[in-house]
This record gives C-alpha cells, structure tokens and sequence, in this order.
C-alpha cells in the first residue's frame, strides 16, 4: 500500500473529534448509538493506539461479545484501497478486549484505521466500523516532537460529572494536537469507590456517573476490570483516545493506595475480604494489560514487564519506569544500603544500558513518582515514606541510593539531554536540581516537571528534600487538601522539541490548556 504526505493530525481534529465528542454512553449502560447493527458486535467503548513507532503501532478494542477483530488502514479518511489486518478473536477471557499489531507501516505519516468486529461464526456479519487516528514517529529530525503528560484519573470520588461536562481535560489536550500522550500513572482509583454524589466546600453537589463496579474497592478481576471500564464512559476520552497514542505507565492507585510487593493489608482494614496484596497486584495488572496496547504485556509477550523504552526518532527517546512492581516495602527510609531500592536491580541496570546506548538528543525518564518530593505513606498510622525522599536533606538514605547511583553514571558516562517527568502528588511543579545546593554532589543538574491531576482531587505542594539540591522554580497547588475537579487546580504539561535548534520546550498547563508556565531547554548542555 503506498501512502502520500497527508495534512497533520491538527486539520483531521477539528471535524472528527466533534462527531466524536457528541457520542452516547457505551450501549450497555445507556440508550444504544444509533449506528448499530441489531445482532452483530459493538465497539461501544471506542478504540485507541498505544506504543506507535516509526512503522509501527498496537490498536485496541473491547467488543460486546464474542468477535474476530479486524484492522482496516489506509491514507486517507476514504478508505481508498485498505490494509486489512485480521486480528484475535475476542473472548471472555480478555473481557472481549484485545490488541492488533500493525506493522510496515510509514514513517512520519498519518494513518487512518478503522476497526470491525466481526461475528466468529459469521464473517460477514459486521458491526459498525469505529475509526481513529494516528501519526508514525518520523524519522525527519525536522519534523519535530511535541507530547503531553498528566496522570491521576477519578481519584478521591471525583469522577465522571455530566454537569461538568465529564473530563473536560481530554478535549483542551486532543486541541493541541500532540504526537501521544504520556499517562504517568493512577489511571484508575482501584481502592476508591465512586458515590452518587458528593459534597462540595462552600455548598452544592458534586454528581458523578456510577457503575456497579465502582461501588467498593476493586478485589476481584471483574471490579478490577470494571475500573478501566468506567474512564472509558467519557465521550472526552473515547474521542481523545481514538487520534492520540498512548504511552502508559501504572502507579499504586491500580491497585491500592501505596501497595508495595508482599504487602499484607491490615485486618483492621475492612473493605478488604483479599489481604495479599500480591493477589490483589495480579488481578490488577491482568486488567491492566487488558485494557491498554502495550506490548511488553501482551498476551505472549516474552517481557512480561511495564517498563520499556520508545524510540521516537532522532530526538527523543522515552524511558518509561515500573517504580511499585518491584521496589522494597515503605518504611522510615533511612537504611544505609539499599540493593533493591525503588526500581530493583534488574530494572536499574536495564535504565543504564539504554540511557547509554540512546542517541537521541532528549532522553525523558518518564517516573511514576517523583524523585525529591517528600510523599509519606500515612496508610495504617505507619511514619513511612512512599516516593524516594524522605525528608533529612543529608546524604542519601534508603531509596536514594539508588537514585545517587543513576544520577552518579548519567554524569560520569557524559549523557546529556536528561529531565524527569512525573505525576502522582496532584499539583504542578518544575524542580531544578543542582549539586551546589546538594548534600550529595557527584551529578550533573537536571530538571524534573510535575503535572496532574487529570480528574481527581488536588492537594498542596509536597515539601522538598535537599539531598539532590531541589530548587522549587514554579508551583501551583490549592492551600487546601482533596480540592475537586470543580474548584479547579487539574493540569496537564506539554513537551514541545524543534525540529530545526533541537530545543525542548516544556509548558504546564490548566484544564483548558491555558500556560501556566513555561522552560526551555538548549540541547547538548548540562545545568540549564
């Protein structure tokens, strides 16, 4: 199939994503689209991309019962002479959901895919197609990069308000017409259930979409499953999803609140009938690989792992990390050696090599908690620490160590073009560190930016720990804890790389897109 150099994604937007914005609840907990086809497999809950390369990418469906999947690509929006990709058959036992590889595909180009369920017993018998889109990583340096990062989805009962509009947040982003979207972690609230309605500050009621599922604290696979299932009620996300790739990470609110390996959940603890959280851990990352492409958790996948790194083009490489999966337990965090840290060993020694043999001109360390931000583990009365800090500004302690490690080898084997992107404290920040304000010495500066909630609650800024020479340079957090979506304070931030200098620019952004800050950074230098 050959392809032509099409319009970006930006012109494609702007009359898609408000056919898609006007769409129904999922047939299943609403009154039915009116395109489907009595009898034959719906893709009610939409389609999306995730890992997409410079000739490839995974597409993503959930169909309503039994069904093959069927990928259709082509260059433009006609559908002139396709690609047909037959894909899995969709079963219970993925929750009907399931992924097609496509491959061959061009570089630097827009794709335009169309998905069709068909009837296992029937292959004539089709649903509706559902159709989306896509740009392939160019291999063009002066084409360019920008992406977008947030993370923390329906936290704190704050979920899907129809009076609001639902997450209002997707359509600001899908505006910007990013490259993908890097999802930091805490895509769903496992442990938080979601009520009819809730009180806000100052008088009136939050009102929230509900499911079934989302009544108790995720234990079983079915709730687990039905967690991922609930974001996918918004008309926001579906439209975002089906002409943004994916980049996706997990944190604890998967699971539980702060879960670390071997955990066993407190008997006082009575929402819970499971305690293992290694039990709970299994459920949820089976859900998980369900209801995102990734590929490293595919179904036969050899890695079996989150953390992977995404090649995208010749200026940006994307080192994606598993900071829950195999750390140590939380604890006061003041252990003078620490061989298993918050990464465990295999992953360092994997994020070395990469960041070693990467040429790319930016390399993102993509964290799911933040590296210098005090985040104590309040779960059960305990006086742990849940992020790396944990507060004496001393030499490093604990899950330091391993950090003081990375950051000692990014310096001594001269890899430049370093930051950190993170989430997870539900406010938004930029964070210099620097060795002359730091009790440990033996790097180079870096930055680290923090963004989110996506649409959850806000809470003030975490305070600092000087180990690694933090220096607060922007924040914006609400004085108050458990803010909600209404009371504002939900951001996303923006990478923007020129294809020309090579800069890399980073904005944090509010809810509607609005620049509440901004950097740039000069490639090739250290200590910006």
């Amino acid at each position: 199939m050959s392809h032509r150099p099409l319009p970006g994604r930006r012109s494609v937007l702007r009359g898609s994503l408000a056919a898609s914005a006007a769409l129904t609840l999922p047939a299943g907990l609403g009154a039915a689209p009116a395109f489907a086809r009595s009898g034959r497999p719906r893709a009610d809950w939409g389609v999306q991309t995730g890992d997409v390369t410079s000739d490839s990418g995974l597409v993503w469906v959930r169909a309503d019962r039994p069904a093959r999947m069927i990928v259709e690509t082509a260059a433009t929006e006609s559908f002139r002479d396709p690609r047909r990709w037959h894909g899995p058959l969709l079963g219970a036992g993925t929750d009907f959901t399931g992924t097609t590889r496509l491959h061959g595909l061009p570089s630097g180009e827009q794709i335009h895919y169309r998905v069709l369920l068909a009837d296992p017993d029937d292959p004539r018998r089709t649903g509706e197609p559902v159709t989306g889109t896509f740009r392939t990583v160019s291999r063009r340096r002066r084409d360019g990069v920008r992406f977008l990062w947030s993370g923390d989805l329906a936290g704190q009962g704050w979920g899907i308000n129809p009076d609001l509009g639902g997450y209002r947040i997707y359509d600001a982003m899908a505006r910007l017409d990013p490259d993908f979207f890097l999802c930091s972690g805490d895509n769903i609230y496992a442990d938080g259930p979601i009520p009819e309605t809730q009180a806000l500050p100052g008088g009136g009621t939050w009102r929230n979409v509900t499911t079934e599922e989302k009544a108790k604290v995720a234990e079983t696979l079915a709730e687990y499953r039905g967690n991922f299932r609930y974001n996918l009620l918004d008309a926001n996300l579906r439209a975002f999803n089906a002409r943004v790739p994916s980049v996706v990470q997990w944190d604890d609110h998967e699971v539980r609140n702060n879960w670390y390996p071997g955990e066993v959940i407190a008997t006082t603890d009575t929402r819970y009938t499971e305690k293992s959280i290694d039990v709970l851990a299994a459920r949820a990352r089976r859900a998980f690989s369900e209801y995102f492409p990734l590929p490293t958790l595919r179904p036969g996948a050899r890695e079996g792992r989150v953390y992977r790194v995404l090649r995208q083009g010749p200026l940006l490489d994307v080192f994606v990390l598993d900071m829950r999966t195999y750390r140590n337990a939380n604890s006061p965090d003041d252990q003078t050696t620490d061989p298993r840290g918050i990464l465990g060993r295999e992953q360092l020694e994997w994020l070395k090599r990469e960041l070693a043999r990467s040429r790319a001109v930016w390399k993102v360390i993509a964290a799911d908690m933040p590296i210098g931000l005090v985040v104590p583990d309040a779960t059960e009365g305990r006086p742990n620490f849940e992020a790396v800090a944990q507060g004496d500004p001393g030499a490093p302690l604990g899950r330091e160590l391993q950090i003081a490690e990375l950051l000692r080898f990014i310096k001594h084997r001269r890899i430049t073009g370093t930051l950190w992107l993170t989430a997870d404290v539900h406010h938004t920040s930029a964070q210099h560190y620097q060795p002359s304000r730091a009790a440990f010495t033996d790097f180079e500066p870096f930055w680290e930016f923090v963004s989110g909630p996506l649409n959850a609650g806000a809470f003030p800024a975490s305070p600092l720990d000087g180990t690694f020479g933090p220096e607060r340079v922007f924040v914006k957090a609400p004085a108050a804890s458990n803010v909600s979506p209404a009371g504002g304070y939900q951001f996303f931030g923006e990478v923007d790389i020129d294809g020309d200098s090579g800069e890399l620019t980073v904005r944090l952004r509010e809810q509607d897109g609005s620049v509440l800050f901004s950097r740039t950074l000069q490639p090739g230098r250290v200590g910006q």
